[in-house]
């Protein structure tokens, strides 16, 4: 049994650590909302006082977190007390340069370390159906994957430090772009007189096809499991795709990159979450896009 840290129990934390309780593990926690605690101890969780009762004696630490500066300080007070050998996996959304920073923090103690975002949010979090895109030396992932196996349905090393990172952003620019194209499609179908069914019968199996479409469709209807026929209840919140797309922006202007579509994207998920639906699934900005003038 590998005992096990995991801090940060929230949307996605909470269910992924319960996975681990699940698959045998002994798994220590904290969050520092009270609510966390409460979801954590049912699900059989040790709920620690502080990241550094949690972490003292762990095999694997986990780490799922808002930002970058999040990670960088609580690696920062977690690794000077971390067991040596033990394995550092951070599974927040944060920027490259801090993952970077990350790693560096804990190759200076002796630590491997493994940036691993995941894609499938609170869904494929609770059925353990999540893909991890991981960044890291080879030893590193190989150590940490029998873990991440235990959450995921799909683990992928992307390269060195990092890269687990650059491959979130780039995939996550990518679906905000194709939702917002599924959402105009489907909002222009509708001023044609098409039925959300004969569109997506024809796109669905057609060059239109996309993950956007035939896993979260945006109008009620066609894909039962999709946000829309759930009152846009997320799933993933627009907050969330707006901060990935500021990521992939500050990303592609650190590297010179043109992504003149992604920065688009970015725009319009802006306006969405300003006009008050940070929390509502992204998909819902189909909503703005039917309510916008031609």
């Amino acid at each position: 049994m590998t005992q096990i840290a995991f801090i940060g129990l929230g949307n996605m934390g909470g269910p992924m650590a319960a996975n681990l309780v699940n698959a045998g593990h002994a798994v220590t926690g904290f969050d520092l909302s009270p609510q966390a605690r409460q979801v954590a101890e049912q699900a059989g969780l040790v709920f620690a006082s502080d990241v550094q009762e949690a972490t003292a004696n762990a095999d694997v630490i986990i780490t799922m977190l808002p930002a970058g500066k999040h990670v960088l300080s609580v690696w920062g007070d977690i690794i000077p007390h971390a067991k040596t050998g033990s394995v550092l996996i951070d599974s927040s959304t944060i920027d490259v340069e801090s993952a970077r920073a990350a790693h560096k923090m804990a190759a200076a103690a002796g630590l491997l370390s493994v940036d691993a975002p995941v894609s499938g949010g609170v869904g494929g979090a609770s059925a353990g159906t999540l893909t991890f895109m991981c960044g890291g030396a080879d030893d590193a992932f190989a150590a940490a994957s029998p873990i991440l196996q235990k959450m995921g349905k799909r683990i992928v090393h992307c390269g060195g430090a990092g890269s687990g990172q650059a491959a979130k952003i780039c995939n996550n620019m990518i679906l905000g772009i194709s939702m917002i194209a599924t959402a105009e499609a489907f909002a222009l179908g509708e001023k044609l007189g098409l039925s959300h069914q004969a569109l997506f019968d024809v796109a669905s199996t057609s060059s239109g096809q996309s993950w956007s479409l035939t896993s979260y469709c945006p109008v009620p209807g066609p894909v039962p499991a999709s946000p829309a026929n759930h009152g846009y209840k997320p799933g993933f919140a627009a907050a969330l795709m707006l901060k990935d797309l500021k990521l992939s922006q500050d990303a592609a202007k650190a590297a010179g990159a043109s992504t003149k579509l992604g920065e688009l994207a970015t725009a319009l998920y802006a306006s969405f979450n300003a006009q008050g639906h940070a929390d509502m699934d992204f998909s819902g900005i189909i909503e703005m896009v039917r309510a916008a003038k031609g």
